[in-house]
């Protein structure tokens, strides 16, 4: 086993290390406090090639590994929760799959501008009534002539008022045992009868656009059918697979910076005459805090490497997701807990590592459907 980043693994997070520093770092508070979603940031982004990482350059990629594209999310995340989940959501879920399941025409017309960092994509999946229970899908496709008009309803979707494109699922029929057909669909954000509110007002990752999505007698061309109609269902499965690798590496980007924090000022302050850091109630929770951090790395670097390998990885995504989400609110937790009064405070930035890392416990999986999905795996 070697545990090393390779040259060009080391570099892109340098480099993505540096950016996060120079750029996101100085306007974090800020953009949790007004809740605004950084464009400029992303056209930045898009500039260095972040948002074509996972993709080859055929497509306008970068032709790197999920290892790295895991490393950028968590660079991204250790400075800005919002700006590290816009960032996961738009290679992972608008652009990911287009790229596995898409043809080459659908590939060249809508992945390149995402891999290019020309354009934002959005994945809808979740809506009202299918938060976990996604075969609860009610949006419908139905065929007409060489089109489908899609109505339905979705919620909670990132990204959604500055994307392009949409990847939007829908029922598109029964199968023979009686089931819904769940299929996925490319809907181009500027298409008639599609209307998109961002009104949520959040608790956390508030810099990064969360909308709701109403498609009423939306007329798309079965062209954009993405896949086949009949695997919809698994398609997003190993889509959120793949999703899961890059939320578990943005928990870890939160608890790396908790733990920064916590360590720093727990050097600097001083209580009874020497550091807190001297005292052991303090060295425990950091030691404890650096634990799981280089645990939850080693997972998630893990299902990222299967997944570059072409090995089964759901089970290891699952894993990494799972934990390295809720080590990053226990470590944002403790962090607090270490500044005492002063974590109370927006300066301090550790009470927004809080908020931030709760919304990972539930987007991609609840932590709930995450063991269900290791329980599945270990044949329960």
């Amino acid at each position: 086993m070697n545990f090393e980043l390779t040259k060009e693994q080391t570099m892109i997070k340098k480099m993505v290390r540096d950016f996060a520093q120079e750029v996101i770092q100085p306007r974090a508070i800020e953009i949790d406090k007004e809740a605004k979603f950084p464009v400029d940031i992303f056209e930045q982004m898009g500039e260095l090639g972040l948002l074509g990482i996972p993709f080859s350059e055929k497509y306008g990629g970068s032709g790197g590994d999920t290892i790295s594209y895991a490393l950028a999310v968590e660079e991204i995340g250790r400075v800005c929760g919002s700006t590290g989940l816009s960032y996961a959501a738009a290679v992972s879920l608008g652009a990911s799959p287009i790229y596995y399941f898409g043809t080459e025409a659908q590939k060249e017309e809508f992945l390149m501008p995402l891999a290019e960092g020309k354009a934002l994509g959005s994945f809808g999946l979740t809506e009202p009534n299918a938060g976990s229970d996604a075969s609860g899908t009610k949006t419908t496709a139905v065929e007409d002539g060489d089109d489908y008009i899609i109505n339905g309803e979705k919620c909670f979707i990132t990204n959604a008022s500055f994307a392009k494109t949409i990847i939007a699922t829908a029922v598109t029929g029964k199968n023979d045992k009686g089931k819904n057909i769940i299929s996925a669909i490319i809907v181009p954000t500027d298409t008639k009868g599609v209307k998109i509110t961002s009104n949520y007002d959040k608790m956390g990752v508030r810099g990064s656009d969360t909308a709701e999505i109403v498609l009423d007698h939306v007329r798309v061309p079965k062209k954009n059918l993405l896949g086949d109609p009949q695997k919809g269902f698994n398609q997003f499965l190993y889509t959120l697979d793949g999703g899961r690798i890059s939320i578990g590496a943005l928990g870890l980007g939160i608890a790396q910076a908790s733990l920064d924090k916590a360590l720093a000022y727990a050097k600097e302050r001083t209580q009874f005459g020497k550091p807190i850091s001297s005292f052991q109630a303090i060295q425990f929770k950091l030691a404890d805090m650096s634990m799981e951090v280089e645990l939850a790395r080693n997972m998630v670097h893990k299902a990222a490497w299967l997944k570059d390998n072409n090995k089964p990885f759901s089970k290891e995504a699952a894993y990494g997701k799972l934990y390295a989400t809720e080590t990053a609110f226990r470590s944002a937790n403790q962090a607090i807990q270490i500044h005492g009064g002063y974590g109370y405070m927006r300066e301090y930035e550790v009470e927004r590592y809080l908020r931030d890392a709760k919304l990972l416990e539930i987007g991609e999986g609840t932590s709930e459907i995450q063991r269900m999905v290791i329980a599945r795996q270990l044949g329960c």
